[in-house]
């Protein structure tokens, strides 16, 4: 079994943020059985991944990048099977006002609890239930969960390998936060918001590398 594990290559994972509301969210549906547990196979280096995002309001974005606590990545002669990380989601940075007060406030609401609480929900997982070639690389469909409540999603990625390490890397996706319980400055939850709401769609995307 342990020879069949280190041939596996790994998966990793990223996610990058939102350019606003008029974007095409994936769609969101009931979480899917998992046909393969890679839970244990611990083989992404967290150190080389990356999940990034962008949220957007009037007038303004933000962006930033999360890391990941474990993932592992499972691929058979070449073909992506499976796949699960765990986000650290006290990790949660932002780029564009880095080494300001505004960085820190910013960081500190997204880690509140009227955010993401990460308090509660100290992490957020993504679970790959399939993954589907096409002509330019795959369709990964995968179980999603942020706070208490997971969906099912699908998004294009590309697996390639190099010097030993293998990269899953996604394209920008959009995720509607209204989904997972999000609710800070949504005009999904709350009225007369005017020109002080946040918009629901959250631009991501990800890269994850294996252990060398």
């Amino acid at each position: 079994m342990k020879k069949i594990i280190l041939s596996l290559v790994v998966f990793a994972s990223v996610l990058t943020a939102c350019k606003g509301e008029k974007k095409e969210t994936v769609k969101t549906d009931e979480a899917k059985v998992v046909d393969v547990n890679v839970g244990e196979l611990d083989n992404v280096d967290t150190t080389a991944s990356v999940l990034h995002w962008e949220g957007t309001k009037p007038g303004g974005a933000h962006n930033g990048t999360v890391a990941l606590q474990t993932g592992g990545l499972l691929i058979n002669e070449g073909t992506l099977v499976g796949g699960e990380f765990i986000i650290d989601m006290s990790t949660i940075t932002n780029k564009d006002l880095e080494g300001t007060e505004g960085a820190a406030k910013l960081e500190g609401h997204l880690k509140a609890p009227d955010f993401f609480d990460i308090e509660t929900y100290p992490t957020s997982r993504f679970v790959i239930t399939n993954a589907e070639k096409t002509a330019t690389g795959y369709n990964v469909t995968g179980n999603l969960r942020i706070k208490d409540v997971t969906k099912s999603i699908t998004i294009p990625a590309n697996v390639s390998t190099e010097g030993g390490v293998t990269t899953l890397k996604s394209e920008t996706f959009n995720i509607n936060r209204a989904d997972f319980n999000v609710k800070y400055g949504s005009k999904s939850f709350f009225d007369g918001l005017k020109d002080k709401f946040i918009d629901d769609l959250i631009a991501m995307s990800f890269e994850i590398k294996t252990k060398a």
